[in-house]
């Protein structure tokens, strides 16, 4: 896990809430425990963390990073399956934690169907060294983003990463915001939201304006594929009855002569008495069958359906002579109606398959038109509507400058006041928030009076500056601070979050770094008292911090052949001592050094 969380929940007004000085305090999840296999040099190690401060040490290169790693894995971390252990199939990383019942961390794990027994969770994380990764919590299998979500209530993470991070002043300007919580979070979500809609209006009215020619040649051609459509006026439907109407027209000759033939064979001709046709012989038959119908009931039945025949023979003969007498066979109409096939084919060539197709696309067309040829009204309000949002940008963007302000002067405070406990008590940390003029009014926002450059988070850059002792200029801390004096800066800062919204576990990865003589202590001294009030795992390689620890832990390193082995011991005692000396020296067995190891466990132990 490379980076922490920077926390940060209280409002300006209500000060900052220190934990240094403060009593005792439950904490209410505790990372107790984590074994470690096959991860990096470490081959299976047990690390057992105290409830107040542990500090982790060992020589350089033997894994303490690995303490590190494990735990950004553990609570969700990348999963590198390069950290694997050369020869091994799998790194696994197992934890316990301490909750309370009705806690952030263990609600959120009994929602992902985790069994918590006795007070403790199991977390366990596994990666394969094809790459592949499973997380497991409470006994249940679960996405590794759960462990994720768990990490941000559980644990904030310090280390040279964010160091770096922090030199960077849009970094500054966050830490800034998370500290002030409401304070800033209120009228930054105001602005932001007024922000996006600015860009939203200037996106459309830029739109409307740069491409005002391409939609001027559009409404042109709208407008005269409309005007044909109006001049024809086609009716939906009018395509195929005309087709039909045509079809019929153009063949009424024969269509007239067949429906005479067959008139003439159903119902006979009057000028021809003596011809036979279809009806007199039906009804003959049927005659026929009436005489005898009454002494069998199957010939009875075959009479009355030659009935029914004759009756539709009759039926069928009057719609021909009918159908005879309606057909128009006159040119002109013909004439008339291949016209309008004509008319009506021009437009379906252009706006679609039929007239159903182009009558629709004169709907699209002219509610296109419509729209098209609003753009000036649309562009006027659309400017008045950009004016009154930059207006309105300019009071929210006033207001989070002013909040910054007043949070900045608080966060200051704090870790100038953080900063006389870690030995530089005439250092003054202070914030510089500052605009850029914008290169004319149209392109910027009023703050202070002034046009400035606005973004997302408002018009403000934010820069944390350093005066390590009296009379000297403040400067960027990047620049106006040591080493030593940067490594002091950063844990004051992260210890003021702390104190802003604090998780029940602190792990910091060497922000000691630098830091030596009489400063060391003093960050020794702090952190013991931090972890008062929340578990603080420190990975460090200063003698005079691990002396205050509540529980020490060494990483040490054995080469047994070619397979390099790490292991994870509690010391206490005489080993404890030994490890101080050889801190201090370089030498375990050095009387000196022995004697300044117990002169710091014992400086320790009377301080707390």
């Amino acid at each position: 896990m490379d980076a922490g969380r920077i926390p940060g929940r209280v409002s300006p007004g209500d000060g900052v809430r220190r934990t240094s000085g403060s009593g005792p305090r439950k904490v209410v999840s505790v990372l107790e425990e984590m074994r470690i296999r096959s991860l990096g040099v470490i081959d299976d190690a047990v690390v057992e963390l105290s409830p107040g401060f542990t500090a982790v040490t060992g020589e350089t290169g033997a894994g303490k990073t690995m303490v590190v790693t494990s735990l950004g894995l553990l609570l969700g971390g990348r999963a590198d399956p390069a950290l694997v252990r050369i020869g091994a199939r799998a790194a696994v990383v197992e934890g316990r934690i301490t909750v309370s019942d009705g806690d952030t961390v263990a609600l959120r794990a009994e929602e992902a169907g985790a069994e918590i027994e006795d007070g403790a969770l199991l977390i366990s994380r596994t990666v394969s060294a094809e790459g592949r990764s499973r997380a497991h919590l409470g006994g249940r299998s679960v996405p590794v983003g759960v462990l994720a979500e768990l990490a941000d209530e559980l644990v904030a993470v310090h280390g040279q990463t964010d160091q770096q991070g922090l030199l960077k002043p849009a970094r500054q300007r966050q830490a800034l915001d998370r500290y002030a919580g409401d304070g800033v979070a209120v009228p930054h979500a105001e602005y932001a939201a007024a922000y996006r809609r600015l860009r939203a209006v200037v996106t459309e009215l830029d739109e409307l304006t740069t491409r005002a020619r391409e939609r001027a040649q559009e409404a042109d051609l709208l407008r005269f594929g409309l005007g044909e459509i109006a001049a024809v006026e086609p009716l939906a439907g009018e395509d195929g009855e005309l087709a039909a109407e045509a079809e019929r027209l153009g063949h009424a000759e024969a269509l007239a002569s067949a429906a005479a033939l067959a008139h003439t064979a159903l119902a006979g001709n009057p000028e021809d008495p003596e011809g036979v046709d279809a009806t007199t012989v039906v009804a003959a038959a049927g005659r026929s069958l009436d005489a005898v119908r009454a002494h069998d009931p199957a010939l009875a039945a075959l009479a009355d359906r030659i009935g029914e025949i004759s009756i539709l023979l009759s039926d069928v003969a009057g719609e021909l002579a009918g159908y005879a007498d309606q057909l128009d066979a006159d040119p002109l109409r013909l004439a008339a109606v291949e016209e309008r096939r004509a008319a009506l084919t021009a437009l379906t060539r252009k706006y679609g398959e039929d007239i159903g197709a182009v009558l629709a696309w004169a709907r699209e067309g002219a509610a296109r038109l419509t729209e098209l040829e609003g753009d000036d009204d649309r562009i006027g309000e659309l400017t008045a509507e950009r004016d009154a949002l930059r207006a309105e940008l300019s009071g929210l963007g006033q207001a989070l400058t002013d909040a910054r302000n007043r949070a900045a002067a608080l966060f200051a405070e704090a870790v100038t006041a953080e900063l006389a406990s870690l030995a530089m008590p005439h250092a003054r940390v202070s914030f510089d928030i500052r605009q850029t003029e914008a290169a004319d009014e149209a392109s910027g926002i009023e703050i202070d009076g002034r046009s400035v450059v606005y973004g997302p988070s408002g018009a403000d850059e934010v820069e944390l500056l350093l005066a390590p002792h009296p009379g000297a200029q403040p400067r960027p801390i990047a620049k106006g601070a040591s080493g030593g004096e940067l490594s002091r800066v950063m844990l004051a800062v992260e210890v003021v979050f702390a104190g802003a919204d604090p998780v029940p576990t602190y792990l910091f990865d060497e922000v000691d770094a630098g830091v030596g003589g009489k400063a060391a202590v003093e960050v020794g001294r702090r952190l013991a008292k931090l972890a008062r009030s929340a578990q603080v795992v420190v990975v460090t390689h200063l003698p005079q911090v691990a002396a205050f620890a509540d529980r020490q832990l060494l990483v040490e390193k054995t080469v047994d052949g070619s397979v390099t082995s790490s292991g994870v011991t509690v010391l206490e005692g005489e080993d404890r001592v030994r490890e101080l000396s050889r801190m201090l020296a370089g030498q375990e067995d050095s009387q000196t050094a022995r004697a300044h190891a117990q002169e710091l466990l014992a400086a320790a132990r009377s301080d707390g």
